[in-house]
């Protein structure tokens, strides 16, 4: 997400601190927001919960942001773009060992941001983050569509597949990952995940052992 979309989304805050002591008040209403966000949901979640959990007043909250809705946008800026998957690449010696590694690197992050778990919920209110999002998924599609069809001008690929669809089906597997551990309770094995996308792009000649 771009900053002029970071500030269309966020708007102007009532007033941004400048002390210490204020800018540890209102990083302290942002980590207690991030926390009952991921615990309790979006809609459940009060600007009064938040406050009473960060061991302030709610006026302080007003002090520092319009609704819950800014102070959610706050903790999600320049946080969107890391919760897409991250892009393989496809031409070099070994693209499945190196898709593992950043995967492996991804969803470890995404499980320290946390608020991936929040956006279905809030995508559905808010039209504006929806369009954004659709936006940086469409861009993730093209460069991943870039980079196979520069593995495709190279021979590598499957000559038969269309390569738009397999791009998609790429971003929709990795995006459904957190879904598929919170409802297994089961971890994935991001050095198999990565062979079985890798299978998808390349035939066996296509693959180096």
């Amino acid at each position: 997400m771009s900053e002029h979309e970071d500030r269309q989304l966020v708007g102007a805050f009532p007033y941004v601190p400048q002390q210490k002591r204020a800018q540890q008040k209102r990083n302290s209403l942002l980590e207690s927001g991030r926390e009952l966000f991921i615990k309790n949901g979006y809609e459940p979640t009060t600007a009064k919960e938040i406050a009473t959990h960060a061991g302030v007043a709610i006026g302080t909250f007003y002090r520092y942001f319009s609704d819950k809705r800014q102070l959610l946008l706050s903790l999600l800026q320049n946080q969107l773009d890391k919760m897409l998957p991250p892009e393989p690449k496809w031409v070099m010696a070994n693209p499945e060992r190196f898709l593992a590694s950043i995967l492996e690197s991804h969803f470890k992050q995404l499980e320290q941001i946390g608020l991936h778990q929040v956006l279905p919920e809030l995508i559905i209110r808010d039209p504006e983050l929806a369009e954004v999002l659709i936006q940086s998924r469409k861009n993730w599609h093209a460069r991943i569509l870039t980079g196979l069809q520069q593995a495709k001008e190279k021979g590598l690929t499957w000559p038969d597949l269309e390569l738009e669809m397999v791009a998609w089906s790429i971003l929709v597997i990795l995006e459904n990952i957190p879904k598929k551990e919170k409802e297994s309770g089961l971890k994935t094995d991001c050095v198999e995940l990565a062979k079985i996308i890798c299978r998808m792009v390349f035939p066996p000649k296509g693959m180096t052992p």
